[in-house]
């Protein structure tokens, strides 16, 4: 019988971070399990942005098919935008009730893709008792009451649920989650979560989110989380070790997967890329935020996607654009284009391949656009910028991801006693379900793998 398994998903960690961490002996219970397993890094989706990352993990699934395009994206059912949680300043410009409804629930009750499995349907559906502590992409079979008596809607999550204290299938005792986000309140919680289920084993599998890393990179940049978080996040991997009578009895009970969801990079200088689209601004919706941008087409527009394309030429905030001509995709940058489509024998391409010079560009780019609730054109941003979100709120100064190139892409992944080799976050899905015997859904058939 396969041992039970933790997948442990720290936000933000870039593979240099970690690897350093593990090297320098800063982290202490990581260089522990590094000892044990065998570590690569990997791809993220694009947009590199958590609420795509994660959906991407849970599901296997690229964006085409889970359909999260976002962080904050234009409902063209609905005319209305969508705004998961860029800064507070953006819930408010969304509507703060509506950006809770859409971030509590609407994304994995409506938004999430009906044709994407997550790992919590799959292995609920094969008997399995599956586990959650604050992931956000937490579509399940199991019906959870909120813990606050004025917040009546139910969530549907897997069968141990436990979301930043708002939902909480067992009472655990752990401390409010929300607290004090800035001294790690929040990994304090998945700590105290995390120790109560391992201490009774009460899972078969457990996606166990640690988000302060992430936060502490948008306030002091990639290098400067690392002595902020990286301790905390270390407390929280080690409250799990010890809660298991130790690192032999952890190791002897459980298989582990330890991966980001996505890099970051530092950014000072930030853009509000409605400006240099402003001749258009009759004809579209502009969602930008952290380092991606999507611009939608309105019913009755006149522009076009080309045109929105060549009026970003010259933009200092835009690497590259994305757009879909028919069959194929094109990727515009500094005037020049790409053309590519997937083919029977790999990628059909037109143009310098160098144009996509990131990592697994054709694929990620390819899926972000075949996502329906994607916008006419993808923008990436230029190194060291970032996108102001509907707010106006940014972080220069700070750290931050979602663009194609390779530190917001590319993520440490570490596999301790699983007989996979994730090369991707849309590989972890399917490489769970195999360590349980349970048949991953067909798409997660790999795409051919061109560069």
């Amino acid at each position: 019988m396969s041992k039970k398994l933790i997948l442990i998903v720290v936000d933000g960690m870039t593979p240099a971070a970690f690897e350093r961490a593990v090297e320098g002996g800063r982290a202490p219970t990581l260089a522990l399990l590094a000892e044990h397993g065998t570590y690569r890094r990997a791809t993220s989706v694009f947009p590199s942005l958590t609420p795509v990352c994660l959906s991407s993990i849970v599901t296997g699934a690229t964006p085409d098919v889970h359909r999260i395009p976002h962080l904050v994206w234009w409902h063209r059912e609905e005319q209305r935008i969508v705004e998961y949680g860029s800064s507070f300043a953006a819930i408010r410009v969304a509507g703060m009730a509506q950006s809770l409804t859409d971030t509590i629930y609407n994304m994995n009750q409506h938004h999430l893709g009906a044709g994407a499995v997550t790992l919590y349907e799959a292995l609920d559906d094969a008997g399995l008792v599956t586990a959650a502590v604050n992931i956000t992409c937490y579509r399940g079979r199991t019906k959870h009451l909120a813990t606050l008596p004025w917040v009546t809607r139910p969530a549907y999550g897997p069968r141990r649920f436990f979301y930043y204290s708002l939902f909480e299938s067992d009472q655990t005792g752990a401390p409010f989650a929300v607290r004090n986000r800035a001294a790690g309140s929040t990994d304090a919680y998945a700590a105290a979560v995390g120790r109560w289920l391992v201490t009774r084993d009460g899972f078969d599998f457990l996606a166990y989110y640690l988000s302060d890393f992430d936060y502490a990179s948008h306030a002091h940049g990639p290098d400067g989380a690392e002595d902020v978080a990286l301790a905390r996040t270390d407390d929280a991997i080690q409250a799990l070790v010890a809660a298991a009578g130790g690192a032999d009895a952890l190791l002897e009970r459980y298989a582990l997967i330890v991966l980001s969801d996505h890099g970051q990079t530092p950014v000072d200088r930030a853009a509000h890329l409605e400006r240099p689209l402003s001749a258009f601004a009759d004809d579209l919706v502009v969602t930008g935020s952290n380092r991606a941008a999507q611009v939608y087409l309105l019913p009755e527009a006149r522009a076009d996607p080309v045109g929105l394309a060549r009026a970003l030429d010259g933009e200092a905030a835009v690497e590259v654009t994305l757009r879909r001509e028919g069959d194929d995709a094109v990727a515009r940058r500094a005037g020049e284009e790409l053309r590519f489509r997937p083919g029977a024998a790999g990628w059909e391409t037109s143009g310098d391949l160098a144009l996509l010079d990131y990592p697994d560009a054709l694929h990620r780019s390819w899926s972000a656009l075949a996502n329906p609730n994607a916008g006419e054109l993808l923008v990436s941003a230029a190194a060291g910028w970032e996108f102001a979100d509907l707010g106006g709120r940014h972080h220069s100064g700070g750290g931050s991801h979602g663009s194609l190139l390779e530190g917001d892409s590319v993520v440490p992944l570490l596999t301790v006693g699983v007989d996979a080799t994730p090369t991707r976050i849309t590989d972890v899905m399917p490489a769970v379900l195999s360590h349980f015997g349970v048949e991953p859904p067909a798409y997660t058939l790999p795409l051919q793998r061109v560069a």
